[in-house]
């Protein structure tokens, strides 16, 4: 065993621990530790906007004398604190509307695009993808597990009939969908876990390397 002798792995280390005693029970390391990260990100997050964001795209060129319409831009955004303001805080209803309008509009085509097209498109099947039988078979999955979600949400008739296996086999296409994708959520944080145990283990107490 070779402790690190850099004061930051100590810190950092200790803080992990930190959090890791939240699986024990909620304590008073976990809150500090807890409190003490979402101090720094509001601390960095601030301090990023300012120097990345405002300083270079507002207060830059207004100093200079240009752009100077982005003063009614900052007036607008500055309507924000008015929050904090009991007799006007109905103000914030207008940066707000602007917010929502303007990224309602910018993200509508994109949204149509990946997850509309795009999904149409994954499910056409083509020629070109039976070079590979794996690719083609693949194919003809995706195909039908599409049909059969779209008939499970289709509401309009009963099921009876062919709709009511087709709808059945949906449910399975959608609970192994929801599946992989928890599986996949826990996957990741797993792998956090292993990279914080192999920091305590190598970088802080040197038992590997």
């Amino acid at each position: 065993m070779s402790l690190s002798p850099d004061p930051w792995v100590w810190i950092a280390a200790i803080l992990t621990l930190a959090v890791f005693s939240f699986l024990y029970r909620e304590n008073p390391f976990y809150r500090a530790a807890e409190h003490l990260f979402v101090g720094v990100s509001n601390g960095y997050f601030i301090t990023f906007t300012w120097h990345r964001i405002l300083v270079p795209s507002l207060i830059d060129p207004v100093g200079h004398g240009q752009k100077l319409w982005l003063i009614a831009v900052a007036f607008v955004g500055a309507l924000y604190f008015t929050r904090f303001i009991p007799k006007i805080s109905w103000l914030v209803r207008i940066p707000i509307a602007i917010f929502l309008g303007y990224g309602s509009g910018m993200s509508l085509l994109r949204s149509i695009e990946a997850g509309i097209i795009e999904q149409v498109k994954a499910t056409v099947v083509t020629r070109a993808m039976f070079a590979n039988w794996q690719t083609g078979l693949w194919a003809i999955i995706i195909l039908i597990g599409v049909i059969c979600t779209v008939t499970y949400f289709f509401f309009s008739a009963e099921r009876k009939g062919v709709l009511k296996p087709v709808s059945y086999a949906g449910i399975v296409f959608v609970m192994v969908g929801f599946g992989a994708s928890f599986g996949y959520t826990v996957m990741a944080r797993i792998s956090l876990f292993i990279g914080r145990l192999q920091f305590l283990l190598g970088d802080w107490l040197g038992l590997i390397r």
